[in-house]
Parts: structure tokens; sequence; C-alpha cells
């Protein structure tokens, strides 16, 4: 099976705006660290290599799933696709609840660090949504000023 285009450019996507949400939530931890605002706020290496496996894990569960749509896009039978779907689904809860486990059980790495990343896709795609939606009638019109009935 060849990966469509469109698999590759929002994976492109996830994992650029995944490790640009690590990197701000990195600097955070940093920030929050030598400043002492909310008093003992860890930062080094368990921190950056947690931030980093979750930005992999998130990306990972993203490309799984997009791949699981290209492959049951081509099914013709819906209890088929349906199936195919819950048992992507299910696998890739399971690696990010595995992940989320053993950030917390491992002394080394940083919860928080870890489990964060984990939502950043989700934020960035709803937030890549809204802002296309007030730019989308203008980037998709060329009518500007113009009122449509």
């Amino acid at each position: 099976m060849k990966l469509q285009k469109a698999v590759k450019q929002e994976t492109r996507f996830v994992a650029a705006t995944t490790g640009a949400g690590c990197l701000v939530m990195l600097l955070l931890f940093y920030i929050l660290h030598r400043t002492g605002i909310l008093g003992r706020v860890p930062f080094g290496p368990p921190e950056i290599v947690s931030g980093v496996i979750g930005w992999f894990i998130a990306t990972l569960n993203f490309f799984m799933m997009a791949v699981s749509v290209q492959k049951v896009a081509s099914l013709e039978d819906q209890g088929q696709a349906r199936q195919a779907m819950t048992v992507s689904y299910r696998y890739r809860t399971i690696l990010q609840i595995a992940w989320a486990a053993v950030s917390i059980l491992v002394k080394f790495f940083n919860p928080a660090a870890g489990i964060i990343p984990l939502f950043i896709p989700s934020i960035m795609i709803k937030l890549r949504g809204i802002l296309s939606g007030r730019n989308g009638s203008k980037a998709n019109d060329n009518t500007e000023g113009e009122v449509k009935a």
C-alpha cells in the first residue's frame, strides 16, 4: 500500500506542530524552574527525554490513525470498515496508555512532560480548523466584499 499525499502532509503537520508545542512546554518548564514561581519545578534530561518520547508517541498515534483511515476508505463493506477502525483505535489507545503508565511508573521520566504532548495534536488540529474557518470564506472565495444570497 502506498501512502497517500494527504497522509504524508497531515503527519508532517502534526509532527511539526506537536514538536513546536513540546518546545513551548519545555520552555515553560525551564522558565518555571529558573524563576521558582510555582515552587520547585524540575527541568533537565528527564523532562527533555519525556517530552521527546511524548512527541514521538503522539505523532505515531496520528500516523497510525491516518493509515487506518486510508485503508478503511478503500473497503466497500461498512461493517468491515467499522471493525478495522475500532481495532485501530483500540491499539492506539493502548499505546498511549502504556506510555502514560511508563512515564508515571519509571522514576526517570517526568509524567507531565511525557503526557502533555499526547494532547497537543488534537489541540493543534482544532485550532487549525478554527483559524481556517475564519479565513476559509476569504481564501476560497474570489468575490471579496460581495454578499451571496
